[in-house]
């Protein structure tokens, strides 16, 4: 399996990039309404329970991260087999089966409704790889990841935004809040999973470019693997760190900003995601100019690289009082998605090409490294509560960020290194 620099490609004519404009909207609609399901409940404080040792708020992020987890674990196989025909029933399916969880949770007592979130998580983890598997394997596919990109930040911002406004003005529950803000956003998801699936296919050219992507069997899984094994074990570590920071600054953003004083402004959580949003846009945008798959996955490793400067720094700063509360967290944002969304829609799809791994897709790739990137989130989350739960939730994410800063950067280097000399070998 060599890794082979392809030629370039023609550029999208005018009259293409209104429908690819289109599509990544549609694909960014439909995955942003996925998390109106997945994590309205975390603006929830739930401060007067407790259970098995946890504070409740900690078991239900525990939760719901595991069943993330073991559908992830599951999406190896079930992701990397899927068959185009009927995903769009799929992914209304899942979805309702977490909105039904939700329903569940608002109506058994706490705190024996904390597995509500488990079964909540199980069914969503399987939504990124439906989604992206109609973007894949294209010449616009980093146009429609960076679209699609923006959803992990201001989706995420927009259905807490919505759930804050319905504790704060309307004194909805923390318990009834989650399924009403998934019902909210019902409709919105029909539309969009209906526009979905009327994509057109990746075309000869596109193919040519990135290579076809097909289901796979247990065989061509493993040959994948065979020649980029050690590559995968480093980015898989990187990426772990990156799942762990961004979990712990998005499931507990609301203690965060009640620690900075902000938790009585329901709109703090999409304001600040502006900043991030537009900047990471921009920046992945410009990854769709380098044709060369090679040079693009070098440049993707720099701007990941450029991710983990701006936690370090924004963080000194924060410490030391050179930024505000405010602007930290922006900051932190913006360099966590400058290093996270490059794995999640960038990295792999320029790593099949150049590295000719045919019979291949990124649900494969992906969902190993999602898979162990949220083990890694759930192991955090149950050593923090366990071994240091004197260590309140913003302190802690301070000390992260520095670990996840400077141990990200010496990753970077070495995939780096490891790319040049893989290059230079084969070449």
């Amino acid at each position: 399996m060599e890794a082979t620099l392809p030629s370039t490609v023609t550029r999208p004519t005018k009259s293409s990039w209104l429908l690819i404009i289109s599509m990544g909207l549609v694909a960014f609609s439909t995955y942003s309404c996925m998390y109106a399901f997945r994590k309205a409940f975390s603006v929830g404080v739930f401060a007067d329970v407790t259970h098995l040792g946890l504070e409740f708020k900690s078991l239900l992020i525990i939760a719901q991260a595991l069943g993330y987890m073991f559908s992830k674990f599951i999406g190896i196989k079930f992701i990397s087999e899927l068959k185009k025909d009927r995903r769009a029933v799929l992914i209304l399916v899942l979805i309702g089966v977490a909105e039904l969880a939700l329903v569940l949770f608002a109506i058994i007592p706490p705190p024996y409704n904390f597995w509500c979130l488990f079964l909540n998580g199980l069914p969503l983890g399987m939504i990124w790889g439906i989604v992206f598997s109609y973007l894949e394997g294209r010449s616009s596919t980093e146009i429609l990841g960076a679209i699609l990109s923006v959803s992990f930040i201001m989706a995420s911002n927009l259905c807490k935004s919505v759930a804050q406004w319905l504790i704060v003005h309307l004194n909805v529950s923390e318990y009834h809040m989650p399924y009403i803000v998934g019902m909210i956003f019902a409709v919105p998801l029909l539309l969009s999973v209906y526009f979905l699936n009327r994509m057109p296919e990746p075309t000869d050219e596109d193919r040519a470019d990135r290579l076809a992507r097909t289901p796979m069997t247990a065989a061509s899984r493993r040959q994948s693997l065979r020649g980029i094994g050690m590559l995968m074990m480093i980015m898989v570590l990187s990426y772990m760190l990156l799942t762990i920071f961004r979990d712990l600054r998005s499931n507990y953003a609301s203690d965060i900003w009640l620690a900075l004083g902000f938790d009585q402004e329901p709109s703090i959580y999409l304001s600040t995601s502006v900043p991030s949003t537009v900047i990471v846009l921009v920046v992945m945008s410009l990854i769709f100019l380098i044709r060369d798959n090679f040079k693009a996955l070098l440049t993707i490793q720099l701007i990941i690289l450029l991710g983990y400067v701006v936690i370090a720094l924004s963080t000194y700063g924060m410490e030391r009082e050179l930024v505000s509360g405010s602007v930290w967290v922006i900051m932190i944002m913006t360099g966590v998605y400058l290093a996270y969304i490059p794995f999640n829609c960038f990295v792999f799809e320029r790593v099949i090409p150049v590295f000719k791994i045919s019979g291949s897709n990124i649900g494969f790739l992906m969902y190993i490294a999602d898979a162990f990137g949220y083990l890694g989130s759930v192991g955090v989350l149950l050593f923090k509560n366990f071994f240091s739960p004197e260590v309140n939730w913003l302190d802690f994410i301070i000390q992260s960020a520095y670990l996840v800063a400077f141990v990200g950067m010496g990753m970077t280097v070495i995939t780096v290194v490891y790319l040049l000399k893989k290059i230079r070998v084969n070449n």
